[in-house]
């Protein structure tokens, strides 16, 4: 489907619910705002395939730009506002993006940018600073009616990753129509009762894959996405409540600090009308998704893919209690497990994780990376380490460039990070390698303690008996060290590469 659908049937129907700003746009009024911006983006010279770019908070204005874009057969490019211009400059140039559209208070970021990427026309959503015109006050002048050679656009994300500047993903664009159905909308309908009656709760930034996404699938089925502008874990409770939230997306470390809240603050909310929970981009602590079916009941979905998309596997709550740590079986691609002699490996082994029959991908620009995310049967993969059982369930064990090597035996640290994060006084945890004399690497754990827990000998000491009683010697960190906050994207995604390049650098100190 496609929200015009519902901007026909149903104009006063809330589309978008901003509550931080009280702000409520209609469908009708989505509508509006994206057919103005697909004729002001005609008359900037935009053709099908051009690129648009995106530097925004989670404002209501990604979504206009982004069904003006997908309706003219543009590529959507939304960028990290936590990015250098640097970065922000390469990715303008990497994308080749006509235009770029900024929220208002980025006006200084947006400008120096655009200096180092000649030939991009930039914009605010609602102001003008010295070459950034002002975006509404542009389209305003354009007609709210469709423009007459529309066809389907997509997007072209821009991966993290864990080396090296971002990645970008640019799939071929959809030769149907605009309202051809997506992946993401049979998922959601098929796997979790998403429709016109969904109240969805978007807790992440709008520039990652998969909350722009899930929010633009939302609008497709008619749905009310409710935007936070950013991630508070007892705000999330008390908007569940007071719109009626019916789904909602996550990640791991959201749900660690929603269980890190004091039980009286967490009794407090009611969230009777949740209907399905969905997690992903980490692999979820056993006991604290256990926590989380305890507290909310088996509506606690889980799915496994990245920005590449080149395959999905999906699993409900009641698959997960019957395989605790399991992301669940294949619902796009076919998940095939590969030794280090590139053969698949027997049901059980551990291997590098493939997709086969998947979609087809490549990171723009970038032949060798779209190469060795590939091997020579073209399956392709993200990145993670795991095993199937016999029913097909993935089990993940980590991602392949994070293994610790200490004397000879392979380390995973997502597995101590897992029992890290569930002690009590711990409230974020990474587990990395440092280079070790004897060992090769030893096992060094960066820990942000609670609020009032001190970070010293006394806690390491606790912490040692803690993993060792859980995991045994081998993976029990030798060495702590201690932070008042871990680097986290706004997503929750842990930029690990950051500890690594700090700890394992000539003259790094513990």
């Amino acid at each position: 489907m496609h929200p015009r659908l519902f901007a026909i049937s149903d104009p006063d129907r809330p589309a978008i619910i901003l509550p931080a700003t009280g702000q409520t746009i209609t469908y009708g009024e989505l509508e509006r705002a994206a057919n103005r911006g697909a004729h002001l983006l005609r008359a900037l010279g935009c053709v099908k395939g051009d690129v648009v770019a995106l530097l925004m908070d989670n404002d209501a204005a990604i979504f206009e730009l982004g069904w003006a874009a997908q309706r003219i057969g543009l590529y959507l490019t939304s960028i990290s506002t936590k990015l250098s211009a640097a970065d922000i400059a390469y990715i303008l140039r990497d994308s080749g993006a006509r235009i770029l559209v900024a929220s208002d208070r980025l006006a200084p970021l947006g400008q120096a940018a655009l200096a180092e990427a000649e030939g991009v026309q930039g914009y605010l959503v609602a102001a003008s600073v010295g070459p950034l015109k002002n975006w509404s006050a542009s389209a305003v002048r354009y007609p709210e009616t469709p423009v007459p050679d529309e066809s389907a656009g997509t997007d072209m994300l821009y991966s993290s990753g864990t080396t090296g500047r971002p990645k970008g993903v640019k799939p071929p664009l959809p030769d149907g129509p605009l309202d051809a159905q997506t992946a993401l909308e049979g998922m959601g309908t098929a796997l979790y009762g998403m429709g016109q009656d969904c109240v969805y709760l978007s807790t992440s930034p709008l520039y990652h894959a998969a909350p722009l996404r899930w929010a633009m699938t939302i609008h497709r089925l008619g749905g009310t996405v409710v935007v936070m502008d950013r991630f508070d874990a007892e705000d999330s409770l008390a908007l569940i409540e007071r719109y009626r939230i019916t789904h909602a997306t996550w990640v791991p470390t959201h749900f660690v600090r929603l269980l890190k809240l004091p039980d009286d603050v967490r009794a407090r909310y009611d969230h009777g009308s949740l209907k399905a929970v969905i997690h992903a981009a980490a692999p979820c602590p056993v006991p604290v998704k256990q926590a989380m079916i305890d507290w909310w009941g088996p509506i606690v979905h889980e799915y496994y893919s990245g920005t590449e998309c080149c395959g999905i596997t999906a699993l409900s709550a009641p698959e997960w209690l019957a395989r605790p740590g399991s992301v669940g079986r294949a619902v796009l691609g076919t998940v095939r497990i590969v030794g280090e002699d590139g053969r698949e490996v027997p049901v059980g082994e551990t291997g590098d994780v493939f997709f086969s029959d998947g979609p087809d991908f490549a990171y723009h620009n970038d032949p060798d990376k779209t190469a060795a995310a590939h091997n020579d049967r073209g399956w392709a993969t993200l990145g993670d380490v795991g095993h199937l059982d016999p029913e097909g369930y993935l089990f993940l064990t980590d991602r392949r460039s994070f293994m610790i090597i200490s004397g000879g035996v392979n380390i995973y640290p997502q597995e101590i990070e897992n029992i890290l994060v569930t002690h009590p006084d711990v409230a974020d945890a990474a587990v990395i390698g440092v280079p070790d004399e004897d060992m090769g690497e030893s096992v060094l754990a960066v820990i942000q303690p609670v609020e009032n827990v001190t970070g010293d000998a006394a806690l390491g000491e606790k912490l040692t008996y803690f993993v060792r009683a859980a995991l045994g010697s081998v993976k029990t960190p030798r060495a702590f060290v201690w932070r008042t906050q871990l680097p986290r994207e706004p997503t929750g995604k842990l930029m690990k590469r950051k500890l690594m390049d700090e700890f394992r650098g000539s003259g790094a100190k513990l």
